[in-house]
């Protein structure tokens, strides 16, 4: 099959390491992608970090990913070689009980591109033929790798978990790409959102995403306090797109009666909510993971129709060479940062 460039994770006290691997082999069930562009995500800072991955290392990360078919397994006829496709961060068993119950996305048997197996800091990627999806012209290819993660697991939060409606009123705490890209969607879905970040740059692109109104946390001395104030009792809906808990909380506070709240940041630590007002004031609380294939080709023909804002979502790309750099910065938590991408090709 030959040899194929990668940016390869040994140990967390190592940056990834640019070699020549062994170009993955395809089932007959496979395609092989060569990657055009691969989403940086903080999930994997996590691993850079020292969270375990489920392959151990080396491993080759990466898990927002977009290229074109450059080889089928014997049995694939969906597709054909040169066709440009989405590859989906996780693919689920369909089998398992969640599976069978459209519960996806917490699928038993997960397979997760850049955790369980090989994903797409790399020239190429062999992945299932059956989860992936065709990328249509009008969608720009690099840009379009965001689609995978940054823009579906948004989707997946504002559609299916929080049931967004017309009219509603939404806050959304965090505005980094996830975050930014949920201000989108709920927008999308009619909502009337207030994006809070504690960066003013942030907040001004949240308008830009669609943020009827913006606050910044470090300027007022409680945020729930300040939400309520500003809607006369609080939001419909909190969307925590950050994973810390002291904001988990305050989403919480900011809700109104029968009020719903998403956590869509990821956190280990524990949070503090009052038992007392989830039942007295029927208060929902849920978590968020990803996407479910089903919800692929929507979000993707609201791509390609240009309802979503994808190519200005990407501020910054690299070459798989400066993909330390490209992380080092991610890391830095620079404002001007949405969402950054590495280009293969």
């Amino acid at each position: 099959m030959g040899e194929m460039r990668a940016a390869m994770f040994y140990d967390k006290s190592q940056p990834l390491k640019i070699e020549m691997v062994p170009i993955p082999a395809v089932s007959e069930t496979d395609v092989l992608v060569k990657v055009a562009a691969c989403g940086l995500c903080r999930t994997d800072l996590h691993y850079i970090h020292g969270l375990p991955t489920a392959k151990k290392a080396p491993i080759i990360l990466g898990h927002e990913i977009s290229g074109r078919v450059h080889e089928l397994g014997a049995r694939v006829t969906k597709f054909k070689k040169g066709d440009r496709v989405l590859i989906p961060p996780v693919f689920a068993c369909g089998v398992c009980h969640y599976c069978r119950t459209g519960r996806g996305t917490i699928c038993e048997k997960q397979t997760m591109v850049g955790n369980h197996r090989d994903g797409g800091f790399a020239e190429y990627v062999s992945v299932p033929a059956s989860d992936i999806f065709a990328l249509p012209e009008p969608i720009p290819l690099h840009e379009g790798a965001i689609i995978a993660d940054a823009i579906s697991t948004p989707y997946h939060a504002v559609v299916n978990r929080g049931k967004v409606l017309p009219g509603e009123s939404v806050l959304v705490i965090g505005c980094g790409g996830v975050g930014l890209s949920l201000v989108q969607m709920a927008s999308l879905a009619g909502g009337s959102v207030i994006a809070v970040d504690i960066y003013d740059e942030k907040l001004e692109q949240a308008r830009r995403f669609g943020a009827a109104e913006v606050m910044n946390g470090k300027k007022v001395e409680s945020l729930s306090k300040a939400v309520k104030k500003a809607t006369g009792g609080g939001v419909d809906i909190a969307f925590e797109v950050i994973g810390n808990p002291p904001t988990i909380e305050e989403a919480f506070k900011a809700v109104r009666w029968g009020g719903r709240v998403i956590v869509v940041g990821y956190s280990h630590e524990d949070v503090k909510l009052n038992a007392g007002r989830i039942m007295f004031c029927e208060l929902e609380v849920k978590g968020s993971l990803g996407c479910g294939l089903q919800d692929y080709p929507r979000i993707i023909e609201m791509a390609r129709l240009g309802k979503l804002k994808i190519k200005e979502m990407v501020t910054h790309r690299y070459k798989l060479d400066e993909i330390n750099e490209g992380f080092r910065f991610l890391e830095k938590g620079d404002p001007s940062l949405i969402r950054s991408i590495v280009v293969l090709d």
